[in-house]
């Protein structure tokens, strides 16, 4: 059987940007961190001078015991936390320069997976991945466009009415994914992806993960799983003690 495809187009840079000190010449690079620290209000040290280059279109495993910062880290790539030292350029966007509306146009550039799924139990699967072209004001044609694809790509189609309390725990994760996903980011952060699955649905949401790297998107997914991240031989860097460490190439 053919499988679905769903091309990542990479978007042009957006005007509201261009006239804009945030926006930072393209290099080829999706993400760098200068220099990067965060040190929460109490003083807790969460990340110390941490320096890192993500490709584009490459897939990058960040690994490291549970509280070494690995959430942290991509709560600073998509602004959700703001380093108090060095810069975070993503997708040519100074981070932490970003305020209101040109916050919110830059993260609907990046797809998150969570570890809790954070889905809406009241609604179906096919609403939860709507839900977010919806809230970008795409027109019920075009999301009736994509969602078919989308779901034929995580496995789903034949959920699509389902609620989440229907499914397994690997099914809400695939409905994270396809809602991460829909709007074709150029870049998808995935924190602790099979945190809660067993070894055959974590490997399952690995291979998507992959297939939509190959399709064009920048992976970055964070794991303390590390006979999955030997089994893909991907680049991997470790968290520790507020550190980041070069693991392989």
């Amino acid at each position: 059987m053919r499988q679905p495809t769903m091309k990542i187009f990479t978007p042009i840079p957006d005007p509201y940007f261009q006239d804009s000190d945030t926006q930072q010449p393209k290099t080829g690079l999706m993400v760098q961190l200068r220099s990067t620290a965060k040190t929460y209000f109490n003083g807790q040290k969460a990340l110390l001078d941490m320096n890192l280059e993500v490709k584009q279109g490459e897939f990058l495993f960040i690994t490291g015991p549970s509280g070494s910062g690995k959430s942290t880290l991509l709560k600073l790539l998509y602004g959700e936390e703001l380093p108090t030292q060095g810069k975070v350029i993503v997708d040519g966007c100074d981070v932490a320069s970003l305020r209101g509306d040109r916050l919110s146009l830059f993260r609907r550039r990046i797809g998150i997976v969570f570890q809790d799924y954070k889905l809406i139990l009241q609604r179906t699967v096919a609403e939860n991945i709507a839900v977010v072209l919806q809230a970008q004001g795409y027109t019920r044609k075009e999301i009736q466009r994509r969602l078919e694809p989308t779901l034929k790509l995580v496995g789903l189609l034949n959920k699509a009415d389902c609620f989440p309390e229907q499914l397994s725990g690997g099914e809400q994760q695939r409905v994270s994914i396809a809602r991460a996903i829909i709007a074709t980011p150029p870049i998808l952060l995935a924190d602790e992806p099979t945190g809660n699955l067993d070894p055959d649905n974590s490997w399952q949401i690995i291979q998507i993960l992959q297939k939509l790297n190959s399709f064009g998107a920048t992976v970055i997914v964070t794991t303390h799983d590390e006979q999955l991240v030997r089994r893909c031989g991907h680049r991997v860097v470790q968290v520790r003690n507020g550190k980041l460490y070069q693991i392989s190439q």
